[in-house]
This record gives C-alpha cells, sequence and structure tokens, in this order.
C-alpha cells in the first residue's frame, strides 16, 4: 500500500477531530471557493455521524470557519460564529438523511447576496481528506487531490477543444477531465485536474468564451 506519512499523523488543525474539524474545514472552504461571489447565508445540512456526533467535535464551527475561508489550522476557526457575525453572514444547521453516501456528509445552501442560490455536498473521509460528491445538481467525484478548475458550461460542441487550447496556452498538462451533464445539449459541468499550479487568470481567459457560464479554480 502507498502510504502517506501524513495519512498516518493526520493533517495540521485546531480541533479534535481530523474527519469531524479539519475536513469539515475543508470542505466549506472548498464549496466557498466553487460557489466564489458574495455570500448571505449558509444552510448546513448534516448527515450520519457529521448530524449525530459533530457537535461535539466542533464540526458546525469548522464548516462555518471554512466558510468564511479560513483553513482547518487557523486558530480563528474557534470563533467563527463571531466572525461570520462581524461580516453579515447567517447560517443555520439541520439533519437531512442521504442516500449512498459517507457518513460525514453534509450539504451546503448557500443563498448568494444577490439572491441567486448555490448547492454542493461533499464528504469527510478521513486524516482531514475530502471529496466533493455534488455541485448544484451536477453528481460527480472529486478528492482534490491535484490542482482542480471547475468550470459551468453550454452543453455546446468545440467547448471542451477550446478550453484544451487554453490550458496548453498557459502551459498546463492536463492530468483528468471529466464532463457532466443533465441532459444533450442542456448545462454540462467540466472538471479538470493538473499536474501544476492553476494561475487565477485562467479563469478571465475561460470566462471569455461566450458559452461559459462559470469558471472556478481550487488549488490544492
Amino acid at each position: 500500500m502507498d502510504i502517506s506519512i501524513f495519512d498516518v499523523v493526520g493533517p495540521v488543525m485546531i480541533g479534535p477531530s481530523s474527519s469531524h474539524t479539519a475536513g469539515a474545514a475543508r470542505l466549506a472552504k472548498t464549496a466557498r471557493i466553487i460557489v466564489k461571489d458574495e455570500i448571505a447565508h449558509v444552510s448546513f445540512r448534516l448527515h450520519g455521524s457529521f448530524a449525530k456526533t459533530g457537535k461535539g467535535h466542533g464540526t458546525d464551527k469548522a464548516l462555518v470557519a471554512g466558510a468564511l475561508g479560513l483553513s482547518a489550522d487557523d486558530e480563528s476557526l474557534a470563533d467563527s460564529f463571531r466572525l461570520a457575525a462581524k461580516q453579515g453572514i447567517s447560517f443555520d444547521f439541520s439533519e437531512e438523511e442521504m442516500e449512498n453516501v459517507h457518513e460525514n456528509t453534509v450539504k451546503m445552501v448557500f443563498t448568494m447576496k444577490d439572491g441567486s442560490r448555490n448547492e454542493v455536498v461533499g464528504s469527510s473521509i478521513g486524516g482531514g481528506q475530502i471529496k466533493i460528491t455534488e455541485i448544484n445538481g451536477f453528481v460527480m467525484d472529486m478528492n482534490l487531490q491535484l490542482p482542480t478548475i471547475v468550470i459551468e458550461q453550454y452543453d455546446k460542441k468545440g467547448i471542451v477543444t477550446e478550453v484544451s487550447g487554453i490550458m496548453a496556452e498557459h502551459d498546463l498538462n492536463i492530468a483528468n477531465m471529466k464532463l457532466v451533464r443533465r441532459s444533450k445539449g442542456d448545462v454540462a459541468c467540466c472538471i479538470i485536474e493538473t499536474d501544476d499550479f492553476i494561475p487565477e487568470e485562467i479563469e478571465k481567459s475561460i470566462m471569455e468564451s461566450k458559452n461559459v457560464i462559470s469558471a472556478r479554480v481550487i488549488n490544492v
């Protein structure tokens, strides 16, 4: 088995649990990057162990901290509720049973300041590692082990080729690519993993395409 020493000792973090604290913070922070725009409210819908034992492990504070953009090792994590109030961001927690998901799963429903909504579902799978399983109804399996860009686009011919060209222009090698669509000709979500750090200007380049709705860079 190929096991890293970091899988054994766990991540550097604030809090008692790599799954319920560090993983929760990383999940919410990643979701915050995905939705990107200014948020007004977040509903955290907790499943399984997150719902039953999360509060005792500080999962609630970790999720709010992540939604504010804080990392798992940020000393401000324990004060996240107050920090959210200071920024004018409200939140709530509820339990929700979900099918065929990990015990440490949360659905995060973001209400943006412009009134729009975004949903991100993800799981903390141990040792601070996470996976994103759904973005705005698109079912996926993102483990975020590599720099990743998430692109929401119209399902038109030539878009994948156009995006691949932009990546090549920035000297980025595509390690993995997956396209998920609701139906033929509708809206699709393209997940691209690269071997190297993805510069933020790629977002702007990709967004210049008339068939791209959004582009979000997530550097691990």
